[in-house]
């Protein structure tokens, strides 16, 4: 049996900051996953300068779910690793059928952003109110933040 996490927070106060992680895990693997079928996928006069944008929204998502996973281990969890579950969990929903053209692919990793920084708001105010982790709070903060910069970057390319 491993040692018992001694860390100042009680169980049920971990598990429940353990449950938003595991939402906020299953959304980023969503927006991972569409920001790479936009990357292969994109086409028309930008396709070069998207390519490349897209990729660098992915690589920086990829950062955020592995330090989103390490937050649940350190905090006694077990992340989620499937598709099935990230599904499951996710708040966010897929893109399926046909890719569509490059400025609705840009809006709509936008509306998922916003929607990802909205719900980390509520997450970061139950981590500190009702489970009293103010480390988890303040890494919510910083995840909000980073995406706060993708989202102000992906509306910068649909200003005309």
């Amino acid at each position: 049996m491993g040692h018992e996490i001694n860390i100042g927070l009680e169980a049920n106060e971990r598990e429940g900051v353990v449950a938003l992680l595991q939402h906020n895990l299953a959304d980023l693997h969503v927006l991972y996953i569409k920001s790479r079928n936009f990357h292969w996928n994109v086409v028309g006069p930008h396709f070069a300068e998207l390519h490349g944008f897209f990729e660098e929204q992915y690589d920086q998502l990829e950062e955020s779910i592995d330090e989103v996973a390490e937050r649940i281990r350190a905090l006694g969890g077990v992340a989620t690793g499937s598709m099935e579950g990230f599904l499951k969990l996710a708040r966010l929903s897929e893109s399926t059928g046909n890719p569509p053209n490059a400025d609705a692919m840009i809006a709509e990793l936008l509306a998922d952003h916003e929607s990802i920084i909205r719900q980390l708001r509520l997450d970061l105010d139950t981590a500190n109110d009702k489970y009293h982790d103010a480390g988890t709070g303040d890494f919510l903060t910083g995840l909000m933040e980073g995406h706060e910069k993708m989202a102000w970057m992906l509306r910068a390319h649909l200003a005309r």
